[in-house]
């Protein structure tokens, strides 16, 4: 007894997941408008007849499995799926059960046997070929490199490799003579819900040549969580099973009423895998550096071999850089998948999962009706820490990257458990869970390349935060507390932030919340996620705030009105700005920014000295009378910061001299 995989479509829902995102990003919703298909497989097939019934807008022009090629040049988009959706109701069945009479003009469906195939003219300008007659074999390869707009997958063989590879290496004899190059492939997306369908060397020269593909691994992973959920849900059940609280039907039918509830939690997994690797592409060239530095770090540490992953070597990478191109798709979901599966052996190995603070991970991992119904035993549940370190490591690498956690360290010198300790901490204080979601819910609805950048200005403030965190929360603080004392920092600053920021602060603000609402951002989330580089002082102003008995907004407006007159406001828009595709330029920056964080802290901290218990105007007020008593300093400092500025593009050495500017001031 357990979760019938077909029946629950899961397989190729999950792998929908990403087709949906793929054409969503071209600015398609194929759910609402007709789209081409040519597919690998039958409708008796559990991804293959699942598949190709999830959206009524598919016009599946063509497919094939071992025994037939099915044509259909122009379908009737409705017809045609009312007649798939018969044929996967059958027992068994074959393309020759499709009622012929449903087909297109010059279509029809053909044994594989035959010697030739006539070729129809719609066949003719659907493969683009002045053949009146092709054998099956050149059919079938035609057909591969049509230009269509999704090529499914849901078939056993591999049929797609890379140019630089023999038939030999792709490890599927029964295919040779089928088998296309990745370059070749025309079909804007691929699918793979079947495994192997293409070769990772096929993947990546696809993607090289503009296709949209992640990998098998990724698309057709619903199944394998499904099954993982499976064995959880029975270990939890058989607690109150051996108690004789439940019996075995009353087990079957319970696990039976959270079939919607796992198949929810599977495909959000989907969805938020691919848009994880949404987010890396986008900025893949610009991390090269991080993720070549990765994966060096992982072949040393014995995590990893390049070359069994074909990933590049030193030398290819340096060819990428000086291209100004970065990782592929597929690439990047292969470093996701070791980011994961690393970091879940950091957590796993450290006291992090026993926290209290994260039950939520475990409660959330299981139905509801099992959450609500057997709490202890959930908290019971033999494999609890297995189950929150790996939900916990999914969740960072999802919403932080996959060198989100590497960078951490190498800047930190910290642990893994550390880091995800700290991202827990970032990501509940400021709340970036629920913004995310608020983001999700915009799909559709706002251009795909300004949603993709919330996502990854999501990323970078987990970043900024991650290391502060990181720095001032001691490793054995009780997380829930930290948690709760600067989530309460940060949303008392969030009201009062538009009267706060200073002029250039205001300016990139209310830039970046036009850009978001002009491509169709609702007001309420732009401004959250445009605010989010000015909330990355909330934690340093809380920290200030509670060191000194004042409240947020007092500190809050010391800060900001010191950041205005120091020039610091300014100075750390524009080192925002400085692009560098070296990892140690890049790491510097963030330093140095850091930095300039301290010292405004520093600042302010000698501003407030005296203070106790003020509103935010006295804070702004002590903030004018240090100015006013460091007159001369403070004005050396901002015409040596205004003579950077005008001297030319702000660089990471003029960026060093002005931090060590800021640093002598901060230090009288």
């Amino acid at each position: 007894v357990g979760y019938d995989h077909k029946k629950m479509g899961i397989t190729a829902r999950g792998a929908w997941e990403g087709v949906k995102r793929h054409f969503r990003e071209m600015g398609r919703d194929i759910q609402n408008e007709p789209f081409t298909v040519v597919g690998v497989g039958d409708m008796s097939g559990d991804v293959f007849g699942n598949g190709m019934l999830l959206s009524k807008q598919i016009r599946l022009v063509a497919a094939f499995d071992h025994r037939h090629i099915f044509l259909d040049p122009a379908p009737d988009t409705a017809a045609s799926w009312n007649e798939r959706a018969r044929m996967f109701a059958l027992p068994r069945s074959s393309w020759a059960d499709y009622d012929q009479s449903l087909i297109g003009p010059g279509g029809g469906v053909f044994a594989r046997n035959l010697k030739e195939i006539p070729l129809s003219q719609q066949v003719r300008a659907l493969i683009g070929s002045e053949a009146e007659k092709l054998s099956p074999g050149e059919l079938i390869k035609a057909l591969l490199k049509c230009e269509i707009d999704l090529l499914w997958f849901g078939g056993i063989g591999t049929f797609i490799k890379s140019s630089t590879q023999s038939n030999a290496e792709a490890g599927d004899r029964a295919n040779d003579g089928l088998r296309v190059n990745g370059v070749e492939i025309r079909a804007k997306v691929i699918g793979e819900g079947a495994n192997l369908g293409v070769t990772q060397l096929g993947r990546i020269e696809y993607a090289r040549s503009g296709g949209r593909i992640d990998t098998d691994a990724v698309d057709n992973s619903a199944g394998v969580d499904t099954s993982d959920h499976e064995v959880n849900l029975k270990i939890l059940l058989s607690l109150p099973l051996r108690r004789g609280e439940m019996d075995a039907a009353q087990r079957d039918q319970l696990l039976n009423a959270m079939t919607g509830d796992v198949a929810a939690h599977v495909l959000a997994d989907n969805y938020d895998q691919t848009l994880a690797l949404s987010v890396a592409e986008a900025r893949a060239a610009r991390d090269l550096d991080a993720h070549g530095r990765f994966i060096a770090d992982l072949e040393k540490r014995g995590r990893l071999d390049r070359k069994v992953e074909y990933l590049p070597c030193k030398e290819e990478l340096q060819t990428l850089e000086n291209e100004g191109n970065g990782l592929t798709r597929p690439e990047l979901a292969v470093l996701l998948a070791y980011a994961k599966l690393d970091l879940d052996a950091e957590i796993l190995a450290s006291d992090l999962p026993d926290d209290p603070a994260l039950e939520p991970v475990l409660t959330g991992y299981f139905p509801p009706q099992a959450a609500r119904r057997f709490p202890q035993d959930v908290e019971q549940h033999r494999l609890r820490r297995e189950i929150i370190s790996t939900g916990l490591a999914n969740r960072v690498v999802n919403l932080a990257g996959p060198v989100f956690v590497s960078r951490m360290k190498e800047m930190s010198g910290r642990s893994g458990a550390d880091v995800a300790r700290a991202f827990v901490v970032a990501e509940g204080a400021f709340g970036l869970g629920a913004l995310k979601r608020r983001i999700d819910a915009l799909d559709g609805r706002l251009a795909a390349e300004i949603q993709t950048g919330m996502y990854a200005d999501i990323a970078e403030i987990l970043r900024r935060l991650g290391l502060w965190f990181l720095t001032n929360v001691p490793a054995g603080a009780d997380l829930a507390a930290a948690i709760a004392l600067y989530r309460a920092g940060v949303e008392e600053l969030r009201g009062a932030l538009a009267g706060l920021a200073s002029p250039f602060e205001a300016e990139e603000n209310e830039t970046r919340i036009a850009r978001m609402t002009a491509a169709g951002a609702p007001r309420d989330v732009a401004e959250d996620v445009a605010l989010l580089p000015l909330m990355s002082g909330a934690p340093e102003i809380a920290a200030l705030a509670r060191a000194r008995s004042l409240k947020v907004d007092c500190v809050a407006g010391a800060y900001f009105a010191l950041g205005q007159l120091a020039g610091l406001d300014r100075l750390r828009g524009l080192a925002a700005r400085i692009s560098s595709p070296e990892h140690w330029d890049r790491l510097a920056i963030r330093r140095l920014v850091d930095d300039l964080y301290a010292a405004q802290r520093a600042l302010t901290a000698q501003a407030l000295d005296g203070i106790r218990g003020a509103g935010r105007a006295d804070g702004a007020a002590a903030a004018q009378e240090w100015a006013s008593a460091h007159g001369e300093k403070l004005e050396r400092a901002r015409a040596f910061l205004s003579a950077l500025e005008t001297s030319g593009d702000l660089t990471i050495a003029k960026l060093t001299l002005a931090n060590s500017q800021v640093h002598a001031l901060a230090a009288n």
